[in-house]
């Protein structure tokens, strides 16, 4: 479904990525683990088309997207759920629910809204809610919802853990687990290298901006060198 080749990218005269290649098959769970700085959270912002790219390509379902609009990409249905969660915190939990229906015909969005309320029954809950005033853990399972709404293709997940509570850690990562059940394509980055190997079809290791090993998931997890370096063990 996506193929990558020999990506590169900078911020102005400092290079982020270097080449990069890596492959999501349609209904694969694919994890990108790396240290901090090491060009991750670039490579799913040059995949979704905020981050320009300054060499290589990218390809979705066999279509070359490498100078396609972070809107055309939306529509063809790349979508990602920034770091951070960048939940719209005035406006309702339902109303963030609809704005990310917006490629969506009018007639699906009640049915996106309770297959959301569904997943995440708190935030049916709190639907009527100011978004700003949700929890960390409920803001991010908002953001993932409202990137569901858009019945996204390939979905990128950009640290969906981070700076949750270990009980909420886990809630997220069965989430995640059951959307890879549903047959949704994920790529997913996160600094719980652990968590997303194990539950990864495959992975790659990304460092200073370069692919340095990949694998199946179980395989990159009992590998000596990432067991070292990015499990604590």
């Amino acid at each position: 479904m996506l193929q990558v080749d020999a990506l590169s990218s900078r911020y102005g005269r400092i290079g982020a990525l270097f080449g990069v290649s890596l492959r999501v098959e349609q209904g694969e769970l694919v994890a990108l683990v790396g240290a901090n700085g090491a060009g991750k959270t670039t490579l799913l912002r040059a995949l979704s088309g905020v981050q320009p790219t300054s060499a290589g390509s990218v390809r979705f379902d066999g279509v070359d997207v490498t100078r396609a609009s972070p809107r055309q990409r939306v529509r063809m249905g790349i979508v990602q759920v920034p770091e951070g969660r960048q939940v719209f915190g005035p406006l309702s939990v339902e109303d963030n629910l609809r704005l990310g229906a917006f490629v969506r015909p009018a007639a699906e969005v009640a049915g996106g809204l309770e297959r959301i309320y569904r997943l995440f029954p708190v935030l049916h809950g709190k639907r009527h809610e100011a978004a700003g005033t949700l929890s960390g853990g409920q803001q991010q399972m908002l953001a993932i919802g409202r990137a569901l709404m858009t019945q996204p293709r390939l979905l990128l997940l950009d640290e969906p853990s981070m700076g949750l509570a270990p009980r909420l850690v886990a809630e997220i990562f069965a989430t995640i687990r059951s959307l890879k059940d549903a047959a949704t394509t994920i790529l997913l980055v996160d600094q719980n290298a652990r968590a997303a190997l194990a539950i990864a079809d495959r992975a790659y290791v990304l460092e200073v901006g370069r692919i340095a090993l990949s694998g199946r998931g179980e395989e990159l997890l009992d590998d000596p060198g990432v067991r070292q370096a990015y499990l604590g063990l």
